[in-house]
């Protein structure tokens, strides 16, 4: 057997905690004359309550809407001023908030977030006003747009039974129209401490330099106690669940299969052979359902393997999900799909070729590796890693850690893929006449 050798990236990280409980994270890196700023909140779609779906998401609509020294607007203003870029996003599992800038432009992204982070401006025209704006925002990426939500939406109702893994996370519009400033104003308490997030900074800045400033724009921002995480962990299926439904927007039918998949924080070694699995089964011409069911069966016009829904197994905890996906010509049978997809599974249980193996992980951490390239996409990977492991510096060995993963393991995650553990997801197409 042999184990491929993937390096690590070599940059220096300054790990240090602020006395209202701030994590800070320093990563200094004068290869390009820019910085990245990065606030990441542990709060995503899971921690929304019942009755308030989306809210994640509108509040982080409501944090770009003023606070106490900066009007509406003037964040987009003052970095765009700066020759910067800037954005915000939400996940299941956290929300961030991120700006690149020019070296000079280190204490103006610090300041921006510090004073959001003190509180945004939650008023009833500003709330209303973001509540319209995530409508449309649904309107247009789901309600109105070929196989919206498809999966990641329309699939862990079917896969999970707790609310808190089973809604839309975008929002019910009754959910939306319903929200309250009382209510914007108990989620920014609950969930928008200064305990409860962690700043990343990263690219060429001064490290003595960063630290006084990110003392003297956090430091005074008010203490209060970080929110309890309850677990979100539900029983695995012991039956196949499958649902179907009609997308009259979609002009080819669809299906998705999804499996629960060890936690990918406190099972980390589990849960890393199933995203080499993925990479192995759908990246690229060469990988196995690729090769099988679009060029050999042609049973599929694309198909994606990938762990989480969202794509990002590294920043992600609690139930989630090992996830294949495929789009079909008309008149393809989804359970000839389903039939082949269980085969190459099958295949791959029975055992990986080293040489095989060794490509798929080199592909894998490439690609983590090229994240780190990106001096917001390090700033990001640094805080998110902060979050969900407790230490920034394992972003930096994901990529190692998948350069040491097993062929026996990669077929042992094969053989768990099993047909009475997994919920299936089809599009059946409305608009192909």
């Amino acid at each position: 057997m042999t184990v491929a050798t993937i390096p690590a990236p070599a940059f220096a990280i300054e790990r240090f905690r602020l006395a209202n409980g701030l994590r800070v994270v320093l990563a200094p890196d004068p290869g390009a004359p820019v910085v990245g700023v990065a606030v990441v909140y542990d709060v995503g779609m899971r921690s929304e309550p019942e009755g308030r779906t989306g809210f994640a998401h509108l509040f982080e609509h409501m944090m770009f809407q003023g606070s106490h020294n900066v009007g509406k607007a003037e964040h987009m203003r003052h970095v765009q001023s700066a020759g910067g870029t800037f954005n915000g996003s939400t996940h299941i599992d956290y929300t961030d908030y991120f700006n690149l800038l020019p070296s000079n432009g280190l204490e103006l992204a610090l300041f921006l977030e510090a004073d959001r982070m003190r509180g945004p401006a939650i008023t009833e025209e500003n709330l209303a006003n973001q509540v319209s704006v995530v409508k449309e925002e649904i309107r247009v990426n789901v309600l109105n747009r070929p196989y919206g939500g498809f999966p990641w939406i329309k699939l862990p109702p079917v896969m999970f039974d707790t609310f808190a893994n089973s809604h839309d996370g975008y929002g019910s519009f009754v959910d939306l129209d319903a929200a309250t400033v009382d209510d914007a104003r108990s989620f920014f308490d609950a969930y928008y401490p200064a305990s409860n997030a962690v700043l990343s900074v990263a690219g060429d800045f001064d490290l003595e330099q960063a630290r006084e400033l990110v003392e003297r724009h956090f430091g005074n921002v008010e203490a209060r106690p970080a929110p309890v995480h309850p677990s979100f962990d539900e029983p695995d299926l012991s039956a196949e669940r499958r649902v179907s439904y009609v997308d009259e927007r979609a002009t080819l039918p669809a299906v998705a299969a999804a499996w629960r998949v060890p936690d990918p924080v406190t099972e980390l070694d589990a849960f890393l052979p199933y995203v080499v699995l993925g990479e192995l089964l759908t990246d690229g011409d060469a990988s196995r359902l690729v090769e099988r069911l679009v060029h050999a069966d042609r049973s599929a016009t694309a198909v994606a393997a990938h762990c989480t829904f969202m794509a990002e197994p590294f920043a992600s905890r609690g139930p989630t999900v090992m996830l294949v996906q495929a789009f079909l010509p008309p008149g393809t049978a989804v359970e000839a799909v389903l039939g082949t997809v269980d085969e190459e599974l099958a295949r791959v249980a029975e055992g990986v070729d080293e040489d095989e193996l060794d490509r798929v992980k080199a592909r894998v951490a490439a690609q983590l590796l090229r994240g780190d390239d990106s001096v917001m996409g390090r700033s990001r990977r640094l805080a998110t890693a902060e979050i969900f492991h407790g230490d920034a510096a394992m972003s930096t060995r994901f990529a190692g850690l998948l350069g040491e993963v097993t062929a026996e393991s990669v077929a042992q995650a094969a053989a768990a893929l099993t047909p009475r553990r997994r919920a299936v997801l089809e599009v059946v197409p409305g608009g192909a006449q």
